[in-house]
């Protein structure tokens, strides 16, 4: 396989697998990108992001520029070097002679069947429309927003129980697996890109904390979609006697009612179609628990109206 210098630019934890995949395989890591640290957890710590805590622990310089614009941080990235650059939800709008400075190029990890759910929320996004299948493309970058070239691609089925943080996962992995073949395909002239096709464009916009409250007249398999995908983040919600119950998981329910309704004492709910029965909640500064234990201490007889 071709060695190459490289620099990766990532930031969450989907990004850690793929920058272990490149070290891993040998290339010159010669520097990480990320971005800066900033407060996390319940102590509101400032902690390094998850990226920059894996490339200190194989001893590679970290940079976390807050932008890219500037002439000096375009310098100091063009004076890596660099045979190609691995970007993997780093965060930050390369600019054009960030993009142009590798020999290579910049190739981008992007947790979506492009050009499908091109931008910010592609795994959530792709759970909430009910899509049946979601996947990793690796892509040539260009200025637009995920609209670069496509190198390879990797399929990945969502099926009725699958979560957010399941499909992160698979998709993490599924990037790892990916980024070395299109390395090698890019550095060696074996692999050609395509044009992303014109039809079939989605925007995954950012996720809103507003977005994880429980709309009961929803249809009952748009509110368990909701659920999957929106936890742990935002985290999906509802009001109950004054209270903010978190929703962690639920299923599918017989019967029928006003939305919002409780129907049994097994918390099922009506929905605007169908119901659902909640499984595991939490109340504010509790932990979590199963339904019987909630009603054990907080009544919801068949009858409530949730909010």
């Amino acid at each position: 396989m071709t060695k190459l210098r490289l620099a990766f630019m990532g930031t969450p934890d989907f990004s850690v697998p793929i920058l272990e995949a490149l070290v891993g395989a040998g290339h010159e890591v010669a520097c990480v990108y990320s971005q800066p640290p900033r407060p996390a957890g319940r102590g509101h710590q400032v902690q390094p992001s998850p990226v920059h805590r894996a490339a200190e622990g194989h001893g590679i310089p970290v940079r976390t520029p807050r932008t890219l614009r500037t002439p000096e941080a375009q310098a100091e990235f063009a004076a890596l070097e660099l045979d190609a650059a691995v970007v993997a939800a780093y965060g930050l709008i390369l600019p054009r002679p960030v993009l142009d400075a590798p020999r290579l190029g910049c190739l981008n990890v992007h947790a979506s069947l492009l050009p499908r759910w091109r931008g910010a929320a592609p795994i959530q996004r792709a759970i909430l429309a009910g899509d049946a299948e979601t996947g990793v493309t690796i892509m040539q970058m260009e200025e637009g927003l995920d609209t670069g070239p496509m190198l390879l691609e990797e399929r990945i089925p969502i099926g009725p129980h699958t979560t957010a943080p399941a499909l992160h996962d698979a998709l993490a992995a599924a990037g790892a697996r990916l980024i070395l073949p299109a390395l090698e395909g890019v550095a060696t002239g074996t692999l050609a890109s395509r044009p992303q096709p014109e039809e079939g464009v989605t925007y995954a916009r950012k996720l809103e904390r507003e977005e994880g409250r429980i709309a009961w007249d929803e249809p009952a398999e748009a509110l368990l979609r909701r659920v999957r995908a929106l936890n742990p983040w935002p985290g999906t919600w509802f009001e109950a006697r004054g209270e903010r119950i978190k929703l962690l998981e639920a299923e599918p329910a017989a019967g029928t009612g006003a939305p919002g309704t409780v129907l049994d004492d097994r918390l099922s709910v009506a929905c605007g179609t169908g119901a659902v029965r909640l499984l595991r909640v939490q109340r504010p500064g509790k932990g979590p628990v199963d339904a019987a234990a909630l009603l054990n201490g907080f009544p919801l007889p068949p009858g409530t109206v949730l909010e």
